[in-house]
């Protein structure tokens, strides 16, 4: 049985109220998960709880801009945007999932692995940089992108799932031994430019990585699981600003769950200027970056 997400200090930014307004919403997904393996109380308690879920991260969204905004924070208007697109797109889109599926153990999980994600990254990829005086560190210095882009990942992977990654491979090819979780995202901006990211999971670190976030101990890859490490994924790419700098210009338009041979058959077509690969200890990680090429501008 699950016991939930577990509290630990890491996930504390110094800020009385904000750190407990978390831990109230650490607690009730904990409920929830709790309610989704009791059958005579799965329905009921479920609607329930997401929607008081729901109501109090509005609240708590609306107390930590607050905090924002009095502290000049920098980051504050795409702060604020990362709150408004789980309130108006993504939480709407799970309550309607729910109701047409009656509130079907899929759809719960779908909906716990979505918060879990949410809520583990972005606490560590970005409410810790409300308080962070490093928040600009990792902005790519375009004379040494790659070594700055590698110790990124690195310090994420530490920061986020508390892994000592080291860099194996600068020029990885997708050659993969045993089962891997492929998560392919495609973000663009405004002038149609597109930035391909594809985040590799040895199945060995995606069940130590959200074991380790439920106190739990997997023993095979579920929906809860996949859907974690999706939105954890994309917490570390904001954190990191992987998708061209201003990062905030560009917006994810699809994604997808690829296996490992739709990636070694994609790879050459795609052509990453980035392949890389990392041994966490737990399992091997790797990342491929496919960006815009940036021509020089024409002299008159």
């Amino acid at each position: 049985m699950a016991k939930g997400i577990e509290w630990n200090e890491r996930y504390n930014i110094g800020v009385e109220e904000i750190d407990r307004a978390h831990q109230r919403l650490f607690k009730i997904v904990n409920k929830l998960i709790v309610f989704n393996e009791d059958e005579k109380k799965s329905r009921w308690a479920c609607m329930e709880g997401i929607k008081y879920f729901k109501s109090y991260a509005i609240k708590h969204f609306e107390q930590e801009e607050a905090y924002m905004k009095f502290t000049n924070y920098s980051g504050y208007e795409r702060h604020k945007r990362i709150h408004a697109d789980l309130r108006d797109k993504t939480l709407p889109a799970l309550e309607r999932e729910l109701a047409e599926s009656e509130y079907s153990t899929e759809a719960i999980q779908h909906f716990l692995g979505i918060c879990i994600g949410w809520l583990s990254g972005h606490i560590l990829a970005e409410d810790h940089a409300i308080i962070s005086k490093e928040v600009q560190k990792w902005q790519y210095d375009t004379s040494e992108e790659l070594p700055i882009l590698e110790k990124a990942i690195i310090k994420v992977l530490h920061d986020v799932f508390e892994l000592d990654a080291e860099t194996i491979s600068e020029h990885y090819t997708g050659t993969a031994v045993g089962k891997w979780l492929c998560y392919r995202m495609l973000y663009q901006n405004k002038k149609g430019e597109k930035v391909q990211i594809i985040l590799v999971f040895e199945a060995q670190l995606v069940t130590h990585t959200v074991g380790k976030l439920l106190n739990l101990q997997f023993k095979k890859i579920d929906r809860m699981a996949v859907d974690a490490i999706k939105l954890l994924s994309q917490q570390i790419l904001k954190r990191i600003g992987v998708y061209l700098k201003p990062a905030e210009r560009y917006t994810l338009e699809k994604d997808n769950i690829m296996t490992g041979e739709q990636l070694q058959q994609g790879l050459p077509k795609l052509k990453p200027q980035y392949r890389m690969l990392f041994d966490t200890g737990e399992g091997h990680f790797a990342v491929f970056i496919k960006k815009p090429i940036e021509r020089p501008k024409k002299t008159v």
